[in-house]
């Protein structure tokens, strides 16, 4: 029976929003259980559909387990230096105390840098490295939208990522996790390791493992880690965090150099080869309303459109209204928008009550172009206290708490509208204010890709809109201060430091 310890630390930061992620927004989330320590990581994650809950499963009674700390916050700028300090210095306190350990697994994300550290993932491995020792094996399981620096690779002995966009494998990613560090304690640490990093940044929209070139390159990825291979993993990289390794890359752990070399080379190969397919069409808010209405009056409904630039989970604000606007320029009737996070409008709509009419100045508070407010007068449809559980392919059960939250409609366009910001990942999004999402003509959501794994098969048509909000669609639009040069900002893109 092996020791072994396990935690996490989870955060995607968008570099390029105004607002920080502090050690509060670890502590309460909207959206995931805040901080657990101890056996809470056992009594609140080994049923819930995280990657930690499938480690624990393939785990199972085997080995003692020491849980140490767990926790993550939504996506958003920078992680404070303060929330980082605090939160690593607990894990890795936590991580000393266990000693001696076998084996050591984090569940983190891959994308997180801190103002006082770029490389957010890489400087807490480094830390727990020296901690645990040269002979035991770190494994760790990331986020598809990872980007993987140097020290990630050469302190870890395997590295596990999501192979969905949406995500519905988080809990599998962990059970090879799992499976991976077992045999590692069995067969001794991997001693060989490939980075090899892509040329061009992958914009998110491009990223969905459900269409081609993604879903090719992840079979591809899964077919080839075989033989002495611990773990061959392709990261698709999150183009607005802002630092030198930022992009996607091909990482391989093996027993041997020569194995990792090789799967590596060919994995990147095949990517470069496909390079001029990543793609997907964009519309303008203006065009986005007209062709649903289009697609709507041809008998196509419902047509769900993704309000990309706005997604909470690229650390978009959640309250960029430019799309009510353009829905109700448009004169579309039956559609419904959400989630918008405004708790001033949430407390008024409380404060009415159901069927009282306001005027309100409807999000838009926060510091970005092209954002403001939405003047106009609401009725009150329905409230909630912004409590539910989600059971779809994506949240797997996930608790929410979004806060106060009230069903806004004004000439034909109904408004949900929460006190904090999440992300729409399924259905119960909306319908925790009584709204079935099947029902409307038009569907507006914030989300990029990870709604499509409830929303695509209900879908008549999907739109993606170009609203103005914290998560720029297109790279070369981001002022990046620390991207290596030579980088295509985007598939077949101009050229940094050009």
């Amino acid at each position: 029976m092996a020791r072994i310890a396990l935690g996490g630390f989870m955060h995607e930061t968008n570099c390029f929003v105004p607002d920080r992620t502090g050690f509060d927004q670890f502590a309460h989330p909207a959206d995931r259980p805040g901080i657990l320590r101890g056996d809470e990581i056992l009594d609140r994650l080994a049923e819930s559909g995280s990657a930690t809950a499938g480690f624990l499963s393939a785990i199972g009674h085997n080995h003692a387990l020491e849980p140490l700390l767990w926790t993550g916050a939504t996506a958003g700028g920078y992680v404070t230096a303060e929330a980082y300090e605090r939160i690593t210095a607990e894990l890795l306190a936590r991580l000393a105390d266990a000693l001696p350990l076998d084996g050591l697994y984090l569940d983190l994300h891959g994308a997180m840098v801190a103002e006082n550290h770029e490389d957010g993932e890489g400087e807490l491995l480094t830390r727990a490295r020296a901690i645990v020792g040269e002979d035991t094996p770190i494994v760790i399981s990331l986020d598809y939208h990872a980007n993987v620096t140097e020290r990630m690779v050469e302190t870890t002995d395997a590295i596990l990522p999501y192979w969905t966009y949406p995500h519905v494998d988080q809990q599998a990613t962990g059970a090879r996790a799992g499976a991976a560090l077992s045999r590692l304690i069995l067969e001794g640490r991997a001693r060989g390791r490939a980075l090899r990093r892509l040329p061009f940044l992958l914009p998110l929209n491009f990223q969905c493992t459900l269409v081609e070139p993604s879903k090719g390159i992840v079979e591809a990825t899964v077919a080839a880690a075989t033989g002495d291979i611990v773990s061959l993993a392709y990261l698709a990289g999150f183009p607005p965090s802002d630092l030198s390794e930022c992009g996607p890359a091909v990482i391989a752990h093996a027993h041997d150099q020569a194995s990792a070399d090789r799967a590596a080379d060919a994995i990147a190969e095949l990517i470069t080869a496909r390079e001029a397919e990543f793609a997907e069409p964009m519309l303008s808010p203006d065009d986005a309303v007209a062709e649903a209405k289009r697609l709507v009056a041809a008998g196509t409904r419902p047509v769900v459109v993704a309000d990309t630039q706005d997604n909470p989970g690229c650390g978009g604000s959640g309250d960029t209204v430019e799309m009510l606007a353009a829905l109700l320029r448009g004169g579309a009737e039956d559609a419904v928008f959400g989630l918008v996070a405004d708790a001033d409008a949430a407390e008024a709509a409380h404060a009415a009550g159901v069927g009282a009419e306001l005027d309100l100045a409807l999000g838009g508070r926060t510091p970005l172009e092209g954002v403001e407010p939405f003047q106009g007068r609401f009725r009150v449809e329905a409230l909630a206290d912004g409590r539910f559980v989600a059971p779809g392919p994506v949240a797997q059960g996930r608790e929410y708490d979004v806060g106060p939250s009230a069903l806004l409609s004004i000439a034909g366009v109904r408004v949900a509208v929460s006190s904090r910001r999440a992300q729409v990942h399924d259905r119960w999004m909306f319908r925790y204010l009584g709204i079935d999402p099947e029902d409307p003509a038009i569907v507006v959501l914030k989300s990029t890709c990870h709604f499509r794994a409830d929303y695509q098969e209900m879908a008549g048509a999907v739109l993606v809109a170009l609203a103005p909000g914290g998560y720029v669609a297109d790279p070369a639009a981001h002022p990046y201060r620390h991207l290596r040069d030579g980088v295509r900002l985007s598939p077949l893109g101009p050229v940094y430091g050009a």
